[in-house]
């Protein structure tokens, strides 16, 4: 990964949004919900007023606006800060 991110910023990869409902209907790319879970791949250093608390490997939920969303190797991602994580799984 060439991605490290600065400050108290993570670095997140969104988790794959669900193709079938509970009943098994099958639903199509352009009415999926944009996922709201992922894992943290790389975290910054923090600042001097917040301590980091996430670290790579965490499943974490963040808020649907959440962040920006970069693509690299034809791979999406998410960098937000940490305060925009409401929870780790």
């Amino acid at each position: 990964m060439n991605i490290k991110p600065l400050a108290d910023r993570v670095l997140v990869k969104p988790a794959a949004a669900e193709s079938k409902t509970a009943s098994g209907i099958i639903i199509p790319d352009s009415a999926k919900e944009k996922p709201l879970k992922g894992e943290v791949l790389a975290i910054g250093n923090g600042t001097k007023d917040e301590e980091m608390v996430v670290k790579a490997g965490d499943t974490v939920l963040y808020g649907k606006y959440a962040g920006t969303e970069l693509e690299l190797d034809g791979e999406k991602y998410l960098i937000m800060r940490q305060s925009d994580i409401l929870a780790i799984i």
